[in-house]
């Protein structure tokens, strides 16, 4: 026992010390006070061995009593600790009144009394430790204080009740310079978390007359467009127009991302490299991008950059985040190379992945590699002898052996792998969607609808599913307007997907709408320059005689991906040599 007790035992003992430390030096040495200070001390060993002997009501009551003879401010917390491990909000409310009473001065007691009110759901008691948690600041941290006020109501109920309540509490700062800004912008965040998208605008917009050189206006509106509300989108351009922070572009690009917009988020991510060039992350995500757009020796040059940079700050602050930046970064050089039939280069980059996370993708793509160069079987031995970790290597192992054979146009093979694979894992709903594009290429259309529907059935917002579905109706020129309505219904869980769109356009084009069909499909490629979607426009533009413009569309397309399977078939369907 005493070998337990020895670590808080030194704990407690050099508490008890500083609190008779705060005596007058001259009283120290009398007797009173020495019998004062063993009182206290045993008190305090007693608190700790009831705390820790299950007993947090009579531990609890020793520590504040120690607490309100010594007026130490770390024996109130320690009693409003033990109250709140015991899940006793209202005694640790108490303890935390106590302690703010005795030292008024404290922001340390008045944030406790803020946090366990929030806690006990008490938003309308929460109104004077918010107002004074503001004004007790340092004048220098007051607007980083301001715009945190949102943080400590994140997990409160009663949404609506708090907004108002930190509105109040704000009212002095909302049009007092240097401070409407941040304070308009909490009280938008405030509002955005309560559900009330036109208020919250409205605050940002306020928040930005205020002062248009502020991020934190331009940051809200970030995240009420990923919320979907595009109306936002205009204070983060008008921001831009000045001088803005490279992280503020860096998160518009990632909502640009969230909404598939991925020219205008390359275009920023190139001002983000332009105006810092040692932000890793955007070089990174520039260089995937690039790569998507067919943009390979830029995209090379973006990703050697980030693997420079990276590089460098992991051997300063080896951050997990830096290891898997790097892992898809070499995945990426691998698949560069490997398009340029450089398969040794291609293992090179491989080689280089380090972490025990990336490992398994690593070897992943070395079966890629091996089945580009003839070795299929070698490839499918690669990936099934990796070992496994969790049910998410299990499925990854799958998808690329699928991949693998896929690629190699043994469907059926594909599809015999994906059976096994449902028949042990028969909820798997991604599966069971691989299926269904494996079942249409070998013309076994039934079964391909059937298992859409069933993945519709129990996802029913799976745009991808719909979108498959009535992408097949169309390019087969059967059941047109149910085509439309499938693809139409995947647009409204996807709105900007350039592929759905590629599908509506497709769609118009077999209903013989050829005007609305070169629309829709050049709106889709000019998002998103993709092979089979140049495939698609250049055959619109083709059918209507506009033969120079749709040669140049596929030569854009063979560009991106001269292997691509829709591109060559219509090629060699409408006997057309580029």
């Amino acid at each position: 026992m005493l070998i337990f007790y020895r670590l808080p035992l030194l704990a407690i003992l050099v508490c008890a010390l500083s609190v008779n430390a705060q005596t007058p030096p001259a009283s120290v040495a009398e007797p009173k006070s020495s019998a004062l200070s063993s009182e206290l001390f045993y008190q305090l060993l007693l608190g700790e061995l009831n705390a820790r002997g299950g007993e947090p009501g009579a531990a609890y009551s020793l520590m504040l009593d120690a607490a309100r003879k010594t007026n130490d401010p770390r024996l109130y917390q320690r009693a409003v600790d033990i109250a709140l491990q015991a899940r006793s909000g209202d005694s640790a409310l108490l303890a935390a009144r106590a302690w703010k009473q005795a030292l008024p001065a404290s922001r340390e007691a008045n944030r406790y009394v803020l946090q366990i009110l929030i806690g006990l759901n008490r938003i309308g008691e929460t109104l004077e430790p918010l107002r004074r948690e503001v004004a007790t600041a340092d004048a220098k941290d007051r607007i980083a204080t301001i715009l945190g006020v949102p943080r400590y109501f994140a997990r409160a109920t009663e949404k609506k009740l708090a907004a108002a309540t930190v509105e109040q509490a704000l009212a002095g700062y909302k049009s007092a310079p240097g401070f409407g800004a941040a304070a308009w912008t909490a009280i938008g965040r405030m509002r955005f978390d309560a559900d009330d998208a036109s208020g919250a605008l409205n605050a940002a917009r306020i928040a930005q007359s205020q002062d248009v050189g502020s991020e934190h206006p331009a940051l809200l509106a970030v995240l009420m467009m990923n919320a979907k509300l595009p109306q936002a989108e205009a204070i983060v351009e008008k921001y831009l127009e000045d001088k803005p922070k490279p992280e503020v572009r860096m998160e518009y690009a990632r909502a640009l991302l969230d909404a598939q917009r991925y020219a205008q988020a390359l275009t920023q991510l190139q001002f983000v490299t332009s105006d810092k060039p040692d932000y890793a992350d955007a070089w990174l995500i520039r260089g995937v991008l690039e790569m998507e757009a067919g943009q390979v020796v830029i995209a090379e040059r973006s990703l050697k950059q980030y693997v420079e940079l990276a590089l460098v700050q992991r051997q300063s602050s080896p951050r997990p985040e830096l290891s898997r930046g790097l892992t898809q970064a070499y995945l990426a050089l691998a698949q560069i190379a490997e398009q340029r039939k450089d398969f040794v280069m291609a293992d090179a980059w491989l080689q280089r992945i380090d972490s025990q996370d990336g490992l398994l993708n690593a070897q992943l793509r070395r079966a890629a590699l091996l089945a580009r160069q003839g070795r299929l079987e070698d490839a499918r031995q690669l990936i099934r002898s990796q070992p496994e970790s969790s049910p998410a290597d299990a499925r990854l192992k799958t998808g690329a052996e699928v991949q693998l054979l896929r690629d190699s146009k043994q469907y059926q093979g594909a599809y015999d792998v994906l059976a096994q694979a449902i028949a042990d894992n028969p909820d798997d709903l991604d599966l069971t969607y691989d299926l269904a594009m494996v079942a249409e290429k070998l013309g076994k259309l039934e079964e391909m609808e059937q298992l859409l529907r069933r993945v519709i059935a129990a996802k029913p917002e799976d745009a991808q599913s719909y979108n498959a579905l009535g992408y097949s109706l169309a390019d087969r020129g059967i059941r047109l307007d149910e085509a439309k309505q499938l693809i139409l219904k995947a647009l409204d869980y996807a709105p900007n997907d350039p592929f759905i769109s590629d599908s509506l356009g497709w769609a118009e084009f077999r209903s013989g709408n050829l005007v609305e069909a070169q629309r829709i499909l050049e709106a889709a490629f000019k998002a998103r320059p993709d092979a089979e979607i140049a495939a698609h426009l250049g055959e619109v533009l083709w059918t209507q005689g506009q033969r120079e413009q749709a040669l140049s569309i596929w030569r854009q397309g063979r560009q991106l991906n001269a292997e691509n399977e829709t591109l060559l078939e219509t090629l060699k369907r409408l006997r057309v040599t580029l």
